[in-house]
């Protein structure tokens, strides 16, 4: 990962942890379990969803929509970081 890519994944990170904590009324670690700790309701989820791809201008379409990629501040990042671009597929 180049340099670019690791501060974009920082800013990024910093950016859906700020959203997330503001809707939340609470710091919310990266690695924290938004919806086996109860913080993130399915209505929520949309919101998260919707908030992601406006902000990021991503679109998370099919299989990107599985829970695992909106479970935790850290997935979220490396969902939207893979969608624009900063992760390369393994097979390539």
């Amino acid at each position: 990962m180049s340099m670019d890519q690791a501060v974009t994944a920082e800013a990024t990170e910093q950016a859906i942890t700020a959203f997330v904590s503001e809707r939340v009324k609470a710091e919310v670690p990266a690695d924290q379990d938004l919806f086996g700790s109860g913080l993130v309701s399915s209505m929520f989820a949309m919101e998260l969803v919707v908030h992601l791809e406006q902000a990021f201008s991503v679109q998370i379409l099919g299989d990107d929509l599985k829970r695992d990629n909106f479970r935790t501040i850290a997935a979220m990042t490396a969902l939207v970081v893979r969608l624009r671009g900063g992760e390369k597929p393994a097979d390539d």
